[in-house]
């Protein structure tokens, strides 16, 4: 056995710990690996006050199905699966993703439609806004990120997107909750 004070050891308080009770029930994709750094590219959207009063309604309608639904604090919509970073690759990784979307200009986007969605691994479920317009865009966006990921060997987005801001999330897979009455009411 390897002696357990040697330099360069993780000290006791920098073990990792992946209790997924200390944040909300969320189980990791992937293991966590010192010196690797979970990313993802999206594009932030602000909530003004009438998107949380919509938010608060379809919440309190929503909780109905699935009490334990809780709302998302921040918004965006996604342009990249959650990938890993080495800590060596992040500046090369920024810098390549700035030359390759500095043409992008603004463009319209709506997200309006309700829909639900879970993660690959179905260990959560999410109540989202789908993008009605803008979709050609956000792939010609897409095709532009995947091309720095590919770059790094990284996994590229998904072949046939459906572009959404998350609006809520809960643990598990109550995707059956969520649909049929449920997601006809919040629309």
């Amino acid at each position: 056995p390897v002696p357990a004070d040697l330099p360069g050891d993780a000290e006791p308080d920098e073990a990792v710990s992946d209790d997924s009770s200390r944040h909300g029930g969320r189980v990791r994709g992937f293991p966590h690996e010192r010196g690797n750094w979970a990313t993802h590219v999206y594009l932030p959207c602000r909530a003004q006050e009438e998107f949380l009063e919509l938010l608060e309604l379809l919440m309190s309608r929503a909780r109905t199905y699935v009490p334990s639904l809780a709302a998302m604090e921040e918004f965006h919509l996604s342009l990249s699966q959650c990938v890993v970073l080495r800590y060596h690759w992040i500046d090369p990784f920024v810098r390549s993703l700035k030359e390759r979307l500095a043409s992008f200009h603004r463009f319209f986007c709506v997200a309006d439609q309700v829909k639900v969605y879970t993660n690959q691994n179905k260990t959560r479920t999410f109540i989202g806004l789908e993008v009605s317009a803008g979709h050609f865009q956000l792939l010609e966006l897409v095709s532009e990120v995947d091309r720095v990921l590919e770059e790094f060997d990284l996994p590229t987005f998904y072949k046939e997107p459906s572009f959404h801001i998350s609006l809520a999330w809960c643990v598990g897979d109550l995707s059956g909750r969520l649909e049929g009455q449920c997601l006809r009411e919040l629309q």
